[in-house]
């Protein structure tokens, strides 16, 4: 099995598949499943969107939708009674609606170069499925690829009884470095607003600032904060846990004119999230990433139901990441839970 935390991937088969566009249509090639499906891998199609879901061992499971690498569904098991699974996450939408799925975990990789922002660099792109992965039934694992202008991207998820991971690999193929920032943003379901919070997060810097644009994004920059907030002023947290029951939306980091230094303080490399309303915690880890993010919409929340949810995920938003001609970037995040 490929190991993710050292980012090496399963070397391609010589057989590949892709999903092709025709006007709005994605059409799946018919032997999909059969050329990459395996025990625990399963492609089929939803309104002609092309998805796969892995299941492990014991019943955890994960959808994602392969045309905009969209995780649109993560249920870990967490109780030994045979229906304990539970959705950790919030996503609207999707194939079954009609709708463009929304929330859920989605990748952000936006252009940062001095010229002026042009925005997502994948949101027109169309991935594919480059290979799959397992360690007989507990160890699942799809690799997924674009190419945007000069750079091919990597999409890893993988799928452990216990954890679920996103990785990605930014490899520049062009001959002038290229300047970027990314995020890879979770939107968690919570039972109520009330019992919502983070804990492992006291002593971080941090600073008020919007979320990077996304084409999965259910709070947009220009909603996700107070009118009344500026951003570029730094504090301390002071609390060990951090109650997001009201709008709000962060950055943990090291404050940019620290990092020029010989040593500065990060942040943590995992936090957990607390959902008193269903007793459930969950450890986001980050790998390669230098920022937090950290967004909750309040009342806004009410505008989709009834549930509450919250934007979190490693992301290199305040030092945008600058990859040299013939290199590569690379990061993750970690969702693992001790739930059990």
């Amino acid at each position: 099995m490929a190991s993710l935390f050292s980012f090496s991937l399963p070397k391609p088969n010589i057989i590949k598949a892709s999903s092709a566009s025709a006007a709005t249509t994605v059409v799946i090639p018919e032997n999909l499943d059969e050329k990459f499906g395996r025990k625990g891998i399963k492609f089929s199609e939803s309104n002609n969107i092309p998805i796969v879901e892995l299941t492990v061992r014991n019943g955890s499971s994960v959808r994602l939708s392969i045309p905009d690498a969209h995780v649109t569904s993560y249920k870990p098991k967490v109780e030994w009674k045979d229906d304990g699974f539970e959705e950790v996450l919030y996503t609207v939408g999707g194939a079954d609606s009609g709708a463009k799925a929304r929330g859920g975990i989605g990748l952000a990789i936006n252009d940062a170069s001095e010229a002026g922002s042009k925005g997502s660099l994948i949101s027109s792109s169309q991935w594919t499925v480059k290979d799959v992965d397992s360690d007989t039934i507990d160890a699942l694992q799809v690799e997924l690829s674009c190419t945007s202008g000069a750079l091919d991207i990597t999409y890893v998820v993988s799928l452990y009884p216990l954890s679920m991971a996103t990785a990605v690999i930014v490899k520049n193929n062009g001959r002038k470095a290229v300047t970027l920032t990314s995020a890879i943003l979770s939107h968690l379901l919570f039972k109520r607003r009330n019992g919502t919070g983070i804990r492992g997060l006291k002593g971080c810097s941090y600073c008020k600032h919007p979320p990077l644009s996304s084409p999965f994004e259910l709070l947009p920059p220009s909603e996700a904060m107070k009118n009344d907030e500026k951003q570029g002023i730094w504090n301390v947290q002071d609390v060990p846990i951090t109650v997001l029951k009201d709008k709000l939306s962060r950055v943990y980091a090291a404050p940019p004119a620290e990092r020029s230094k010989a040593f500065y303080y990060t942040p943590p490399s995992k936090f957990e999230t607390l959902d008193q309303g269903r007793e459930l915690f969950f450890r986001i880890i980050r790998i390669g990433f230098e920022d937090i993010y950290l967004g909750s919409p309040g009342s806004f929340s009410e505008k989709y139901g009834k549930d509450y949810f919250i934007c979190t995920g490693p992301a290199a938003m305040l030092v945008p990441v600058v990859v040299q001609a013939g290199e590569k970037w690379k990061g993750a995040q970690v969702i693992e839970h001790d739930n059990l």
